[in-house]
């Protein structure tokens, strides 16, 4: 790193309505640099970052780049293009991919002329191959994107973004979906990059990895830059006391005894349009009071097995039980009343309807209940009610139970579909990725909701491609790697992560 300053946010501001999600802040980022940038969910490390990038316009405030000559000039304000002249690349968390067009189209769309597409193909094709080489991350180019997994799909953002030569890149939750040797080797290959003069902004909640490969760490709470930090002054307990105002309690796992098997499943195979989400010969247990965790990188049959277990998918061949009873071909409603609560992957997508209510989505996997209907016509004051005290025992935050769902943060919205959850008391939990994305304060929150689950009862298969959190939480760790699972007995992270990557340990 450098003290040359490449970019300079000044007293930048936004709201939205009532809400400010950023007030008057300040930040500078210096040439081959590493800044992470924390804070809660709600913080708005994000719309600070579409700021940046030209995707919202500050209600006040200016953004300065340097020049190749190196000279700081004003960054046109609420233009991505004019942002992305300027040598700033951004991966989002939510990706911005072409579902229909192949991983190399999306990565090359939008930076080349469409005869330059088609006449210099290879040579661009080349070029892609070797940022994936440099960068470690690999991608199945000739593949349509709306078939990758969620992994792939994240590997391809950050290939887009290195492809367009950015001077400044801005990674919100770059790892999410990496193992821990993935991970390693990303930030290692941008280690590199930054002693050429790469300067890197990247949004985490992942401690460890800011600790680890960070320069400097810039803390935003309630909108508001609350602090500044060199990395090498910092410890987890400064950094949570920090984002939260206080210091964070965490969820602890204590051992105790598994009861009686609530999940089986029996040679279970389930063949899909790929290897990605396809099952094989899959036998597996999950007992009352236990967390089986399913460690695995994405896109090696997770979703198979989310979908099978859920009653989106039925198995061609083998076996699923709950509690005695067969479920190999029930549909969802049909798991719901087996007693089967969802977490799943996408809360956005599938977790809920974006354009319905806080309310309605609280109760709209128990329609049928008397309590929230009478002869079909939906009691909207028991709906409310319901609301109301879940909203307030699980503290999800937003405009108000009336406000669509779409308009909550995305911790706000686990905290939602936790709330759902947990109300009916589900014999099995599938906790699908609970706590991706979230900052430290929800994560921990859905970390004790799991384990107060577990020690209720309940079995809780826990699908994760953050090893951190398998090791924290489960109390037996499977592998599953091209659709395959296997129990494993150690708890070795290096060892575990060679597995997932489909290497012997």
């Amino acid at each position: 790193m450098t003290q040359q300053k490449i970019l300079s946010l000044n007293r930048l501001s936004k709201q939205f309505g009532t809400v400010v999600a950023n007030d008057a802040v300040d930040l500078d980022l210096h040439k081959g640099e590493v800044l992470a940038l924390l804070g809660e969910n709600g913080a708005g490390k994000t719309t600070l970052m579409n700021m940046l990038f030209g995707h919202y316009l500050p209600d006040s405030g200016s953004i300065d780049v340097a020049g190749e000559d190196g000279v700081m000039q004003p960054l046109a304000l609420g233009h991505p293009q004019a942002a992305l002249r300027a040598g700033i690349g951004m991966v989002h968390q939510h990706f911005t991919l072409a579902e229909n067009l192949s991983a190399l189209d999306n990565i090359l769309l939008g930076s080349e002329k469409l005869k330059s597409l088609r006449r210099d193909r290879a040579r661009l094709r080349a070029r892609v191959e070797g940022i994936m080489a440099r960068s470690g991350l690999t991608a199945p180019l000739d593949e349509l994107v709306g078939k990758l997994s969620v992994g792939e799909r994240q590997r391809v953002e950050i290939l887009k973004a290195l492809f367009r030569d950015a001077r400044i890149l801005v990674l919100d939750e770059p790892t999410a979906v990496l193992t821990p040797q993935e991970a390693d080797t990303l930030f290692e290959n941008i280690g590199m990059m930054t002693k050429d003069g790469l300067s890197v902004i990247f949004i985490s909640h992942k401690l460890r990895e800011v600790l680890a490969f960070s320069s400097r760490i810039a803390v935003l709470r309630h909108g508001v830059k609350v602090g500044e930090m060199a990395t090498s002054d910092a410890d987890q307990k400064a950094i949570a006391r920090m984002m939260v105002g206080a210091d964070t309690p965490e969820a602890s796992r204590e051992i105790i005894a598994p009861g009686a098997p609530v999940l089986k499943m029996k040679g279970v195979s389930l063949k899909g349009q790929s290897d990605r989400d396809t099952l094989t010969d899959v036998s597996l247990t999950v007992h009352a009071n236990e967390i089986v965790g399913i460690a695995g990188v994405s896109g090696n049959g997770q979703s198979a097995l989310a979908a099978a277990l859920s009653g989106m998918r039925h198995p061609d061949s083998g076996t699923i039980t709950v509690e005695g009873v067969d479920v190999t071909r029930a549909e969802p409603l049909a798991m719901i009343r087996a007693h089967v609560g969802r977490i799943p992957e996408d809360r956005h997508h599938d977790g809920m309807v974006g354009a319905m209510s806080v309310a309605e989505n609280m109760v709209i996997e128990r329609l049928w209940d008397d309590e929230f209907q009478s002869r079909g016509f939906l009691k909207n004051e028991a709906i409310a009610s319901h609301a109301e005290r879940l909203s307030k025992a699980y503290d999800v935050r937003g405009p108000g139970i009336e406000a669509k769902a779409q308009l909550l943060s995305g911790g706000n919205i686990q905290k939602l579909i936790l709330a759902r959850v947990f109300e009916q008391n589900p014999r099995l939990i599938l906790a699908n990725q609970p706590v991706r994305g979230l900052d430290m304060g929800a994560a921990e929150e859905v970390r004790r909701r799991l384990l107060e689950a577990r020690d209720g009862g309940a079995g809780v298969m826990l699908i994760s491609e953050d090893l951190d959190e398998i090791l924290g939480l489960a109390d037996r760790i499977l592998v599953i790697h091209s659709g395959e699972v296997h129990e494993i007995m150690t708890r070795d992270r290096s060892q575990i992560g060679l597995m997932m990557a489909g290497e012997p340990a």
